[in-house]
């Protein structure tokens, strides 16, 4: 299962067009190849298949966060990693 979970950017490589983004405390790279809006360090975007896709505004980055972050409290530490790394081992992602 593919989820788009709200990630913060926390690195731009303008050379590449390629974000570092934090999401839940992991890590990743997404290309800012398709997004059509102007993304800086501190926004949060949702990515799909390693691009990210839209900015999304911050109050409800972090209103899905806390939703987020209620359904892996229910989780195992294990599970929890499992799950986002899947999403980003998605055969969907690029």
């Amino acid at each position: 299962m593919c989820l788009s979970i709200p990630s913060k950017i926390t690195k731009i490589d303008e050379k590449n067009n390629i974000a570092t983004v934090d999401t839940m405390g992991v890590e990743r790279q997404a290309s800012l190849d398709l997004i059509d809006q102007e993304v800086n360090v501190g926004d949060y975007v949702l990515i799909h298949i390693g691009f990210a896709m839209n900015k999304i505004d911050e109050k409800d980055a972090l209103s899905s966060l806390e939703v987020y972050k209620e359904i892996i409290e229910k989780m195992e530490e294990e599970d929890r990693r499992q799950a986002i790394l899947e999403d980003d081992a998605c055969p969907n992602r690029g």
